[in-house]
């Protein structure tokens, strides 16, 4: 997994940045235009960006963010049925990581009908399954404050996605899947999709 990316900026375009990583490889990273494309300096400059490798059969994409909350806000909408990576870094373009925490947290799905590709069942499936996870943060000074579920089941579905499988296939795989572990429940998913 390449979770971060440093290195200097050799093109800024709308919706990715190449960063040249010690002059030997330039990484292209999609990135969402109001949280972070805004955050990324001029060509040459040396940038810094967290980052999410997602792996398909016909491609790898990195996408890039200027903070690890956006990053995890990312993959909590990635969890969402009907939101891939496209659409996913279309709300973060919306406003930054706290305004979208106070959407969710207000009910507000019209702030995600807004997002190309996003329908009225989608953006209320979204403020349903993703307003318990994420609040505002009063008095640390991070945006928010994204709470992690203990439930076993949630947690391997988190680590299935992960290492790259669509959100409704980690599901699936765990459908079938036993164990009372998290690490039983990623092991049986992942031998189930060997199958």
């Amino acid at each position: 997994m390449i979770a971060l990316v440093r290195g200097h900026v050799a093109v800024r375009r709308p919706d990715s940045v190449v960063v040249d990583v010690a002059g030997y490889v330039g990484y292209r990273l999609a990135v969402s235009a109001e949280s972070t494309l805004r955050h990324v300096p001029a060509a040459g400059t040396e940038v810094t960006l967290h980052s999410h490798l997602i792996v398909r059969d016909d491609a790898m994409q990195l996408y890039g963010f200027a903070t690890e909350e956006e990053r995890d806000l990312f993959l909590l909408l990635l969890g969402v049925q009907s939101v891939g990576p496209k659409v996913a870094l279309g709300v973060l373009s919306g406003g930054s990581p706290r305004e979208l925490v106070l959407a969710l947290a207000g009910g507000d799905t019209n702030r995600f009908q807004a997002v190309p590709g996003i329908g009225k069942r989608t953006a209320e499936r979204i403020v349903v399954e993703l307003r318990d996870k994420v609040a505002p943060d009063v008095g640390s000074g991070a945006d928010i404050v994204i709470t992690r579920s203990d439930d076993p089941r949630a947690l391997a579905r988190e680590g299935l996605v992960e290492l790259g499988f669509a959100p409704a296939e980690a599901e699936s795989l765990l459908a079938g899947a036993a164990g009372e572990s998290v690490e039983d429940l990623i092991g049986a998913a992942l031998r189930g999709a060997r199958r």
